[in-house]
């Protein structure tokens, strides 16, 4: 009788742990794949950067000198991420950008690897890679979201009239 009493308990117990993670999903609208989904919806660099914390070199990338007036969203799930009119010439070879569309797109985590002390920035929405983030880039913000063109696509869209005049 104890042991199925033991059993029943951890039945029940992985039931609600499964309820609860099936919960949190649907509350976060997260977008959860395999390892072998992202392989096949990614190439190698995009699924080495965006899913695996990889970095491409800098000046390599495709968007590092983009001027192009547009949207920058994720390469795994199409979150609208950056805007034009917030990217500029850092310096430092990776797109730059001084502030998200909005602070729910970003997700800021701390960062130990490669000997430093940095904070990660993933896409709120699927957990993809996109860079870091370092308190030394332009007004209004300050901030400097450097961004790896790999973890990024962009759609061109049409300069607004008043950024005509700029």
């Amino acid at each position: 009788m104890r042991y199925l009493y033991t059993v029943l308990l951890i039945a029940l117990a992985g039931l609600t742990a499964c309820a609860k993670e099936e919960a949190k999903s649907m509350d976060t609208n997260k977008v959860v794949k395999t390892e072998a989904e992202w392989k096949e919806q990614l190439d190698d660099m995009q699924y080495y950067v965006a899913r695996q914390k990889g970095t491409e070199r800098p000046y390599t990338g495709k968007y590092w000198d983009n001027k192009e007036w547009g949207i920058y969203s994720c390469i795994c799930c199409g979150t609208d991420l950056f805007l034009s009119d917030t990217k500029f010439d850092s310096g430092c070879g990776w797109p730059s950008y001084f502030k998200p569309v909005n602070d729910k797109v970003i997700t800021e985590h701390r960062d130990t690897s490669a000997g430093m002390i940095r904070t990660e920035v993933v896409c709120s929405k699927c957990d993809a890679h996109l860079g870091h983030v370092f308190p030394d880039g332009p007004p209004p913000t300050g901030l400097r979201y450097c961004i790896n063109s790999a973890s990024i696509s962009f759609r061109e869209t049409e300069k607004p009239a008043e950024q005509e005049k700029k």
